[in-house]
């Protein structure tokens, strides 16, 4: 029995699977903000703001370690069929998996910071919306990598593989 080679998910995939993330997320960040300001009797935004912030970065990534841990999965990954793997084999440790959740927020940071510097020099206020394309930074990257990997993924020493079942020809 010949083992099939590791496939990369196209970035087309990937990035459907990252929008239905978001998607995911967003009732996520929502529940865990709602049980945050009702714990901390917080009836405004800012109030307690890096506390909300800092809580919601250790909720998502309970949910990303977790699931990643458990399969190599989240939810959107298993819809898309796509599973984290670990190339040196074995289940990814949790060291392994906290570097590259915290990786992965590098290049969204970095284009949040230049996107807020560019709309407060400009003084074009509605230029911070484009903020929302941040977390989609992390795909420049994978135009220079040759097997179009994540950096964060390079980095950690994990990799995005293909997981669908091939349809054996009869």
């Amino acid at each position: 029995m010949s083992s099939q080679p590791l496939i990369t998910p196209s970035r087309r995939r990937r990035f459907a699977c990252m929008l239905y993330e978001g998607m995911l997320l967003f009732g996520l960040v929502f529940i865990a903000t709602l049980l945050f300001d009702l714990v901390t009797d917080s009836r405004h935004g800012l109030k307690w703001r890096f506390g909300r912030q800092l809580f919601l970065f250790v909720i998502i990534s309970i949910y990303f370690l977790s699931a990643w841990r458990l399969s190599g999965q989240t939810l959107a990954m298993k819809t898309w069929h796509i599973r984290l793997h670990n190339p040196l084999g074995g289940k990814l440790s949790y060291l392994r998996l906290i570097q590259r959740y915290v990786l992965m927020w590098v290049f969204p940071l970095i284009f949040a910071f230049g996107i807020e510097l560019a709309a407060r020099q400009s003084g074009l206020v509605a230029l911070s919306s484009l903020i929302i394309l941040a977390p989609f930074s992390n795909f420049f990257y994978t135009w220079f990598d040759p097997e179009q990997q994540f950096m964060h993924d390079r980095l950690s020493r994990t990799r995005l593989i293909d997981c669908r079942i091939p349809i054996a020809a009869s």
